[in-house]
């Protein structure tokens, strides 16, 4: 049976049609129809890679499509994020972002070969969560008070692994260490495996991480958790102390967020939002976040851009400071 060229074009007009009936703009209808890549600014394993991976494989489900996770670490964010903002803006080159990119990024830098405000635009907020200090059992510290205590006994301090410079659990260390008046001198590591090797044979005492990337040895007993840096004990580890209880008013948070290269039409942006605010609303997706110490925070892509800048505004006297004594 033959079909009239005069019926295929009206009916995939009313298809268009019920798209935009349905809030679907025609341009995004058909987004995506290849693979689609995720720029990580840190190696494979580490935390931010475990999650961006989490939420590429939800969005790979509803999508149809592969998503693929790009791991380039280095120049403390600055090769991941040039590489996202210079990309093709046609959706398919995506930016899994960290806090330290906006927070410290700017302030390390004088000149950034790009603007992190207008190169890029935000997708949608993917989760937010605190960090995890822990010992190596070679210490034979069981809380944070005592590492305090053995820090202050050596005068050279204590070595702590960290990502790489400038990075939010860099930073974090060094807010504690300055806090608890020690000295905690950075080893920054490309992943999380070699840097779980130097802790595990105890040539390095402490590590900061996302729960996220130590959740395998910490349930292993490999190393010791000491606190948490949430503002209270997680619903999820209620038996982790929080370092609050040893340094009143100590809290960081990090975070992780999805980005465009600008240019990228705002039709894909939304439909973009709309999947990624899906695949967190999924209670599966939250019970593994929450196992992980990430809690889910969905938001437009106009929330995600005034919850940047509020966050900028907050740690940027801290970044300065503390960047300074580096």
């Amino acid at each position: 049976m033959s079909v009239h060229p005069r019926w295929f074009i009206t009916s995939f007009l009313c298809l268009l049609a019920l798209f935009a009936l349905n809030g679907i703009p025609a341009q995004a209808a058909t987004y995506p129809a290849k693979p689609v890549k995720f720029i990580v600014a840190v190696g494979a394993a580490s935390s931010p890679d475990v999650i961006a991976r989490i939420i590429a494989d939800r969005l790979a489900k509803v999508w149809g499509q592969q998503v693929l996770i790009i791991n380039r670490p280095g120049g403390g964010g600055l090769i991941a994020a040039q590489a996202a903002a210079t990309s093709e803006p046609d959706g398919y080159t995506l930016y899994f972002g960290i806090a330290s990119t906006f927070l410290v990024l700017p302030e390390t830098h004088d000149k950034l070969p790009f603007d992190l405000r207008s190169d890029l635009v935000p997708i949608g907020l993917v989760s937010e969560g605190p960090l995890l200090i822990a010992a190596a059992s070679a210490l034979r510290i069981n809380t944070l008070a005592e590492t305090i205590a053995l820090a202050k006994t050596k005068p050279d301090g204590l070595l702590y692994v960290a990502n790489f410079r400038g990075s939010f659990p860099n930073m974090t260390g060094e807010l504690l260490a300055r806090r608890a008046g020690i000295t905690l001198t950075h080893v920054p590591y490309p992943g999380i495996a070699p840097a779980l090797n130097e802790v595990l044979s105890g040539r390095i005492g402490l590590i900061v991480e996302a729960i996220s990337g130590l959740s395998g040895v910490i349930t292993g007993g490999s190393v010791r958790p000491l606190a948490v840096t949430a503002a209270r004990r997680l619903p999820d580890f209620p038996d982790l102390p929080t370092v609050s209880e040893t340094i009143p008013g100590f809290e960081a948070k990090g975070w992780f967020v999805l980005m465009a290269p600008s240019g990228v039409s705002p039709e894909i942006v939304r439909k973009l939002n709309h999947d990624l605010n899906g695949v967190l609303a999924q209670d599966e997706l939250q019970r593994t976040f929450r196992t992980l110490g990430l809690y889910v925070r969905p938001m437009s892509p106009v929330e995600t851009a005034a919850f940047i800048r509020s966050e900028q505004d907050l740690w940027r006297p801290i970044v300065r400071e503390l960047v300074k004594v580096q």
